[in-house]
């Protein structure tokens, strides 16, 4: 029996360009992420047998689905709804057009659309078109305007025959970015060579909707300014009375950083290492002093947990649009009013240290006070709880998995207030994280499992105003190799968010966002592609309720077999 390791799957993002011309003929053979999480343990079918039950029937409309994976699957595609679009005016501009093939990355010039407004836009709505063909690793990619970083994204792995996808995204709280010319940079790193042979066709718009016959979004909806978080150190406009900052966290890079879920302390006989265990914090600091803190979210690539087949047609959550993490440093905005250049800094606690792994671009959106020129204040309150970090590791005996069971957590409230324009305007903040995880595996590692529950709880109060945010992220998977190098994954990845918001103590808005994925594929590893007798059943539902659905309430289920569509069913 072949021994299978959570990094001797290749298919990591990112990795250098020696490391992936280096990749010999089995590697080409097993493309896909790197990372093995526990679901269910499952009997592991014999080589060339599917794994998954009898095919379903197909949706009304569709071929029925193959007997095992050919050389061309249905194009990538999400139940996530589409951006909605005001009915004003429209006017579009590519931001960039180009293939990838290395690591170079597209710089061009931005220039604002002249005939639907200045600015004032209604809404800025950007998209990506994609194809490749071939063979290529999953990649990350990114795109900056004027050195703001406005999308973060991943890429399908193609068909021998070529897909093709696209992600949209509202981008309008960047229209100060917009506003004016800009440089514009985008980078898909890419390897193209005799054995990765795909090159990342893409091309990117955004495209502007009129104010016209419409109320402005305005300052209370969209920052006025939004400065890119490119060096700590930061000077603040002394009028500012909101302050958000937005930090698109991935652990990425081709280490055991991508799959800083599964690492484990030194003791424990595990092919990936953190000294403190897998608990990740994400941090944000003002001149050292902690001033935010959130839960990572567990990002799972198109190549992730061994098995590119689980994800050929439905990736998991975000996975092709990556959302920031988002703080509120608004009760930080008083000390930094006072027209000196204060250190904002981004970390990621739990990293062992000097190990590289996370990308941490940053921005800050401001809002500010047109009637001061100075807006003052203090701050109030700064109280956290000890951070908590306890991993247990109980050894395997004859016959039975190695053990890691995981806790963290940490709480963190700050305030202050401002004497605007418009009276004094307190401001308090609460956030409070947790982890818990139970990572079980094999000697060897042909088995290995993950249970895992990320919570991250938010409380904003600005004034009589007060959001509160509960986000849960679930992961709940295992891989197994069995006879004759059968590789299975089976796995569930959750996404959930409940927002209420509260004026004068009364419900005022309320949404629920619930976004869920599970798949089950099998495939024989080691193999040219042709030998793999790859089979996969997935299904990716994505639910949200209240402020934000069209209608109040959208549901659609997206399900696949063997990389044929047999639902898409929408019950709002």
């Amino acid at each position: 029996m072949r021994r299978h390791r959570i990094m001797g799957a290749l298919g990591a993002l990112t990795l250098a360009a020696a490391t992936l011309a280096a990749a010999g003929p089995a590697a080409a053979a097993e493309p896909g992420g790197a990372a093995a999480t526990a679901l269910h343990t499952a009997a592991v079918p014999a080589p060339g047998v599917p794994a998954s039950a009898v095919p379903a029937p197909a949706a009304p409309g569709t071929q029925p689905p193959p007997a095992e994976f050919g050389t061309d699957w249905h194009d990538p595609l999400t139940p996530a709804p589409p951006v909605a679009r005001p009915g004003t005016r429209s006017c579009q501009v590519t931001l960039a057009e180009v293939q990838f093939r290395d690591f170079t990355p597209y710089q061009g010039q931005y220039v604002p659309p002249t005939a639907c407004g200045t600015a004032n836009w209604a809404k800025v709505v950007l998209r990506l078109d994609g194809k490749v063909k071939g063979r290529q690793f999953d990649r990350l990619g990114h795109l900056s305007v004027g050195g703001v970083e406005i999308f973060h994204t991943s890429t399908p792995e193609p068909s021998p025959d070529g897909i093709a996808w696209s992600v949209e995204k509202d981008v309008t709280h960047y229209r100060d970015t917009f506003s004016r010319p800009q440089a514009v940079e985008m980078l898909i790193g890419n390897v193209v060579n005799d054995t990765y042979t795909g090159v990342i066709d893409v091309k990117v718009t955004l495209t502007f909707y009129a104010a016209q016959g419409r109320p402005d979004p305005g300052p209370g909806r969209t920052p006025d300014r939004v400065l890119p978080l490119t060096t700590p150190a930061v000077t603040l406009p002394r009028n500012t009375e909101r302050l958000l900052a937005e930090v698109y966290a991935t652990g990425s890079g081709g280490g055991c950083e991508e799959f800083w879920y599964m690492t484990t302390p030194d003791p424990a006989p595990y092919s990936c290492k953190a000294a403190d265990g897998p608990y990740r914090e994400v941090r944000i600091s003002v001149d050292g002093r902690l001033a935010g803190i959130a839960a990572p979210f567990p990002n799972v690539w198109t190549g992730g947990w061994s098995n590119p087949f689980l994800w050929y047609v439905t990736p998991g959550p975000r996975a092709f649009d990556v959302q920031p993490v988002r703080y509120d440093l608004t009760p930080y905005a008083a000390l930094l009013n006072d027209g000196r250049a204060h250190r904002i800094e981004v970390s990621v606690a739990g990293v062992p240290a000097g190990q590289t792994g996370w990308a941490t671009p940053a921005n800050l959106l401001l809002w500010q006070d047109t009637a001061r020129e100075v807006v003052t204040g203090g701050l109030t309150r700064e109280e956290q709880s000890d951070p908590a970090n306890s991993s247990r590791w109980t050894p395997a005996s004859p016959g039975t998995e190695h053990r890691l069971d995981t806790e963290g957590g940490h709480r963190l409230t700050v305030a202050g207030y401002l004497d605007t324009s418009h009276g004094r305007v307190t401001t308090t903040v609460t956030r409070a994280v947790h982890n818990t995880s139970v990572h079980r595996w094999t000697e060897g590692e042909d088995r290995d499992g993950l249970t895992a529950t990320w919570t991250d709880e938010e409380s904003v109060t600005r004034g009589a105003t007060t959001t509160r945010t509960h986000r849960t992220y679930a992961m709940d998977g295992e891989t197994t190799l069995g006879t004759g190098d059968r590789l299975r994954t089976v796995i569930t990845l959750g996404d959930r968010a409940d927002t209420v918001v509260l004026r004068g103590g009364r419900e005022v808005e309320r949404s629920r966002l619930d976004d869920e994925y599970t798949g089950d594929a099998s495939y024989t590893a080691n193999v040219p592609r042709e030998q793999r007798h790859a089979v996969a059943t997935t299904s990716a539902r994505y639910r949200l309720y209240g402020t934000g659905a069209p209608g109040g309430c959208y549901d659609r289920t997206v399900a696949t077999v063997q990389g044929t569509v047999t639902q898409d069913r929408r019950r709002c």
